[in-house]
């Protein structure tokens, strides 16, 4: 439980040991990602846009993170982009989540970012609803798209307008 105020900032390189075990308590619930190993500090950077990496602090701990991956490297779609959110475990049920997304959703659309798009499983049923409680329509179920530990996952498709860019 955290019991103090949340700050945020940006992510920075040294906050990957944290930002790695948040991603690995994540991995371990089976209901939000269909990795199964944590990717190396240089392979997580490469594929997140640097200027949209937030973290979550409490007592000078990171307890949450939010980032965005582009969804193409085709120009058309340079205004699309992913969102992956992680709490730690004793931090979830705070509103970390929604404050992240908040901020998230902020700095995405002051770079011109129209549309922010995720993947849920249905059963990780706080996620979708924070997602919907700030504007993330459900697109649709992609059922059967791939398998976790051998077994087939649906992933519920989301995405967000901006209000903002037209």
């Amino acid at each position: 439980m955290i019991a103090t105020a949340v700050e945020l900032r940006d992510l920075q390189p040294g906050d990957w040991p944290e930002v790695a075990r948040i991603y690995a308590e994540g991995i371990a619930t089976r209901n939000a990602t269909f990795e199964t190993d944590l990717p190396s500090w240089e392979a997580w950077d490469q594929a997140h846009l640097e200027k949209h990496r937030f973290v979550a602090e409490a007592d000078s701990e990171v307890v949450g993170w939010i980032t965005l991956a582009p969804v193409s490297s085709r120009c058309c779609y340079e205004g699309v982009a992913e969102v992956s959110a992680y709490v730690a475990e004793k931090a979830r049920g705070q509103g970390i989540g929604a404050t992240l997304l908040e901020h998230l959703i902020s700095s995405s659309e002051r770079a011109g970012i129209w549309t922010l798009e995720t993947g849920v499983f249905p059963e990780n049923e706080p996620s979708l609803v924070l997602l919907k409680r700030f504007g993330f329509r459900e697109v649709g179920i992609r059922e059967r798209i791939a398998k976790l530990d051998g077994v087939w996952r649906d992933v519920v498709y989301l995405e967000r307008r901006s209000e903002v860019i037209q």
